[in-house]
């Protein structure tokens, strides 16, 4: 007898890697993954700065603290076993004021809890001889992170998948989706697919496609832009590997850092902003109905109030590079507005509720033959070896 029929939607990171445990759990499950873009990994997945992110800040016991550590490690191992690039050369979070050292301690704490190995605090003199240009009054040194190819990851996924017999479809956008008896049935532009089970990893259009499945949820996914720079090549040197701020607990985003990146090169930011485009990757992006949807919704008015400082610091930081690299000095004083070229931006698809609170977690709702992975935020990419092994167990809590 044949296999179940499934339909993946979204070709980013965890959607790929839902579906790969998906067969790998069930091989003679009858596949199809559904991608709107003419390529894989188009938008949060390739667009980001390509950081593994093992667990450090997360609240112990949330899915995001558990699912990004196994999932930093699934993600190490599988990049090993398929020749993926990748390197696990370690972070520093530093504290550039003394107020931000309990702030430390408590990361310390939080990540050991959270399992992590190897965490070390750092005095002065341990921060230069590991970054010598970067500046603090303490540090904390994170081995377990590292840097990886996420294209190349999904690549990977992608291919393993179609070896396992499942089919991809790209340009495939989903206009409409409906139960029809037993079976779902998916509208896109390249035809129906009908599926006995439905899973949705669909990033930045989470909610809607959430929706357009019947599932009732008043969360909203607010689009956030993170912009970069890159160092000049001639001061690459001032970065050896990561080098992070302490992140203010009151709000989700981490700060602007220092990366090097994997194909080369040293990215600096992001900040956030408030994107008026769901995938729009400039400061003049505008999509009339993102940004309708984005207005008209109550709690990102009630976020704003909340947050109308640090909004409008990050606003102005996103259009005056002198304040951007003010902010990189707190880290790297050498660096100066010169050494700064513009690097693109990355959108993270940002679950709020109506009363202006971030969904912090992970969130995923099943039920009616689906799962919707509503949810997915950093550190979504480097968890999704992980994630996708919790979709597949709640999709078999459905059979």
């Amino acid at each position: 007898m044949p296999g179940p029929r499934i339909t993946v939607i979204g070709g980013g990171a965890v959607g790929l890697a839902s579906a790969w445990r998906i067969v790998e759990r069930w091989p003679d499950a009858r596949l199809t993954l559904l991608e709107k873009e003419p390529r894989v990994a188009a938008h949060q997945t390739g667009n980001n700065s390509g950081v593994m992110h093992c667990g450090l800040a997360y609240r112990p016991g949330t899915a995001k603290a558990r699912l990004a550590v196994r999932g930093i490690r699934q993600l190490i191992a599988f990049c090993e076993e398929h020749g993926v690039r990748h390197e696990v050369c370690g972070k520093l979070v530093v504290a550039s004021r003394p107020d931000q050292v309990p702030r430390l301690h408590e990361l310390l704490q939080r990540g050991t809890e959270n399992g992590l190995r190897g965490l070390e605090n750092l005095p002065p003199e341990r921060i230069r001889e590991i970054e010598p240009h970067a500046a603090g009054v303490a540090a904390l040194r994170v081995p377990e992170e590292g840097i990886v190819d996420y294209p190349a990851v999904c690549a990977t996924l992608a291919r393993l998948l179609q070896s396992r017999g499942g089919r991809l479809v790209l340009r495939a956008p989903v206009r409409a989706l409906r139960q029809r008896g037993g079976e779902w049935v998916a509208q896109t532009d390249q035809g129906e697919f009908v599926s006995d089970y439905l899973v949705t990893c669909a990033g930045l259009q989470a909610d809607r496609v959430a929706r357009m499945a019947g599932f009732r949820t008043d969360v909203r996914i607010v689009p956030f832009r993170g912009d970069y720079y890159r160092l000049r090549p001639e001061r690459e040197h001032l970065v050896r590997h990561l080098i992070y701020p302490v992140a203010d607990p009151r709000f989700p985003f981490l700060g602007v850092h220092f990366t090097r990146m994997i194909a080369g090169g040293v990215e600096a930011g992001p900040n956030a902003v408030l994107s008026l485009a769901r995938e729009g990757y400039s400061p003049t992006a505008f999509h009339p109905r993102d940004a309708l949807e984005a207005l008209a919704f109550p709690g990102l008015w009630r976020f704003l109030a909340r947050h109308a400082s640090m909004c409008w610091s990050e606003l102005r930081r996103a259009f005056s590079k002198a304040l951007f690299c003010r902010s990189l000095q707190t880290l790297v004083p050498e660096v100066q507005p010169q050494d700064l070229l513009p690097a693109g931006a990355g959108i993270r698809a940002q679950a709020m509720t109506p009363d202006g609170r971030l969904v912090e977690d992970f969130a995923f709702l099943a039920g009616r033959r689906a799962v919707h992975v509503l949810n997915a935020p950093s550190p979504a990419a480097t968890a999704c070896l992980a994630i996708g092994e919790e979709v597949a167990g709640q999709l078999a809590q459905l059979f």
